[in-house]
C-alpha cells in the first residue's frame, strides 16, 4: 500500500469518526432523557397515556442500542488508526493475507478479509 493511499484511509477513518463522535453525543442526550413528566418535555409531572409511555420507552431502547453501535464503530476506527501507524492496516488479523481495497474503502476500519469475516460471522473461527 501506498504512502498516499494510506494517507487517503486515514483521512477517511478521520472523517468517519468525527461524524460519528457527533451522532452519539446526540444520541447520549436523547437516551438519558428521562420517560414522562417533565424530564421528557412534558409540562407536569403526570404521564399523558401509557401507551405514550411505552412508546418512549421503546425509543430509548432503541436510541440506546444505536449508540452501542456506534460506540463500537468507534472503537473500530480507533483500532484501524492504530493499524496504519503500526504499518499492518490492510492485512487480516486472521489469515495475515491482504485485504482487497475494495473492502478498505467501503469498510474502512475492516479487520479481516471477506472470508475470515464469513467465517467469524457464522459461529466458528477464522484460521
Amino acid at each position: 500500500m501506498t504512502e498516499k493511499q494510506k494517507q487517503g484511509f486515514r483521512q477517511q477513518l478521520r472523517d468517519l469518526a468525527v461524524r460519528l463522535r457527533g451522532g452519539v453525543s446526540g444520541l447520549r442526550d436523547s437516551a438519558m432523557r428521562g420517560i414522562g413528566g417533565e424530564a421528557s418535555g412534558n409540562l407536569s409531572n403526570t404521564p399523558l397515556h401509557l401507551a405514550d409511555l411505552g412508546s418512549e420507552a421503546f425509543e430509548q431502547e432503541v436510541t440506546v442500542g444505536l449508540l452501542q453501535n456506534e460506540q463500537q464503530l468507534l472503537t473500530a476506527i480507533t483500532a484501524a488508526q492504530q493499524r496504519l501507524d503500526a504499518g499492518t492496516f490492510g492485512r487480516c488479523e486472521q489469515c495475515g493475507k491482504d485485504i482487497p481495497e475494495e473492502r478498505l474503502k467501503a469498510v474502512p476500519y475492516a479487520s479481516r478479509c471477506v472470508s475470515c469475516q464469513a467465517k467469524v460471522e457464522n459461529g466458528g473461527t477464522a484460521t
